[in-house]
């Protein structure tokens, strides 16, 4: 049996890779890439492939979960542009996802493009820079 705390973890982190799977069929198909990516960010959270195989044939439609808190979300955007980057291909539909995932975190206008050039000249942000964009991203966007 699991205990409540157990269980909202499992769900948040459960809830973090269907943000992610919604992204990666904005563009109407999981492009290999991005499914590893999805079972990278499942695995980081410790979830069992079966757990990530079953979100991805999920057919349930999407509502996008907010994080609790400015950490939480700034750490799922992170995985969305990496998400956005993951098959080279930049799509119309994945930055209106990103815009509306924005809009639904609380953020204010233009985050999108701020992360779009984060991202762009470089997908392989270290965790202490990521840890600086997101105090940035607190004072310009909230």
């Amino acid at each position: 049996m699991i205990g409540f705390f157990e269980h909202q973890y499992l769900k948040f982190k459960k809830n973090h890779l269907k943000n992610l799977i919604a992204l990666a069929k904005a563009d109407g198909e999981i492009h290999e890439l991005e499914e590893q990516l999805i079972y990278k960010a499942g695995h980081k959270y410790g979830l069992k492939d079966r757990q990530i195989e079953s979100l991805l044939k999920s057919e349930e439609t999407h509502v996008i979960t907010v994080p609790e808190n400015h950490n939480n979300r700034m750490n799922q955007l992170y995985d969305i542009m990496l998400m956005v980057y993951a098959d080279g291909v930049v799509d119309d539909n994945e930055i209106e996802f990103c815009h509306d995932i924005v809009r639904t975190f609380g953020y204010k206008e233009g985050m999108v493009e701020w992360l779009i050039e984060k991202f762009a000249s470089d997908v392989t942000i270290t965790p202490q820079e990521w840890d600086e964009a997101k105090m940035e991203a607190q004072r310009k966007f909230m």
